[in-house]
């Protein structure tokens, strides 16, 4: 007699907490049979597995996809994450193992959607900082290489355009015999536009050309660029996460200043946040300084 519903849900949940068992022991091969409907042939006697009993857990497809990420055979994270945010779109976990095999595959403005899905849904639930912190590590790492990818194809643009502007003048300047300088020794007109070319392009690179990144954007402990600044009754501002480290291993006071410091005394520097946002929105090589 075939089981009943409660019965196959209770089995496949057995098999869940199973398969979590082997994956903490690093037994990846066993947690996906767990997982997987590949385990279970029609005549063996081994028991199904979760996905096989109730395919419309996406908690299951998840954690069998958590295991191909750990392998790094990442067309199957793929394959299951989709299936998983399919039934559950709202598995933050979910969108951040989608995004590593976007990521993996170079489409890293797609990779980079799923990773700020991830970071939203972190805000509503009781995730940990941990968590957090990876998916911020790989978010900045796909920011700074599809700008990289993206900053390579301008600058070629660019210097193509510059050499085709170039040859364009001095061949305007050849056929109208102004090409060499003033008989006095003086740069004419050519030369002139030569230089002011070179001005102009020049600032259209500038954006794509790393620079030093504005002090007061760093945390003064890291000196790595904000990504959740908080200011003390000092008036310094530093990372949440690094001086909460500091607070609980060092003692209860300022870095800086060495002024008694409790947490509930530290608040969100808005200001800094926004200054920050808008500056890697425009330098989005700045987030190499983070990955």
């Amino acid at each position: 007699m075939a089981a009943s519903g409660g019965g196959v849900a209770q089995q496949a949940e057995l098999r869940r907490i199973e398969g979590n068992a082997c994956f903490k022991k690093a037994r990846l091969g066993a947690a996906i049979d767990c997982y997987t409907e590949a385990s279970t042939h029609p005549t063996s006697h081994r028991p199904a597995s979760a996905i096989a009993l109730c395919p419309d857990v996406a908690v299951y497809w998840m954690n069998r996809a958590l295991c191909h990420f750990r392998r790094k055979e990442w067309a199957k994270v793929e394959e299951d994450s989709r299936r998983a945010l399919a039934l559950d779109d709202t598995l933050d976990k979910g969108h951040y193992l989608l995004g590593g095999a976007l990521l993996d595959k170079e489409e890293f403005a797609l990779a980079i959607k799923e990773f700020e899905k991830a970071l939203n849904l972190l805000k509503s639930s009781s995730s940990t900082d941990e968590m957090a912190e990876d998916i911020w590590q790989v978010l900045a790492k796909a920011k700074y290489l599809d700008w990289e990818k993206h900053s390579t194809e301008r600058v070629w643009r660019i210097q193509s355009l510059k050499k085709a502007c170039e040859s364009a003048l001095q061949e305007h300047h050849f056929l109208s015999g102004t090409l060499a300088e003033d008989s006095d020794g003086s740069s004419n007109e050519y030369a002139e536009q030569i230089k002011l070319l070179s001005e102009v392009f020049g600032k259209a690179t500038l954006a794509d050309t790393p620079v030093d990144v504005p002090d007061y954007l760093c945390c003064q402990i890291t000196f790595e660029i904000f990504r959740d600044p908080v200011i003390t009754p000092s008036g310094v501002t530093y990372e949440r996460a690094v001086l909460l480290e500091h607070l609980n291993k060092v003692g209860n006071f300022d870095p800086v200043t060495r002024e008694p410091l409790k947490e509930h005394q530290l608040v969100p520097n808005l200001a800094i946040k926004e200054a920050v946002q808008a500056y890697l929105k425009e330098h989005s090589w700045a987030y190499r300084l983070n990955c």
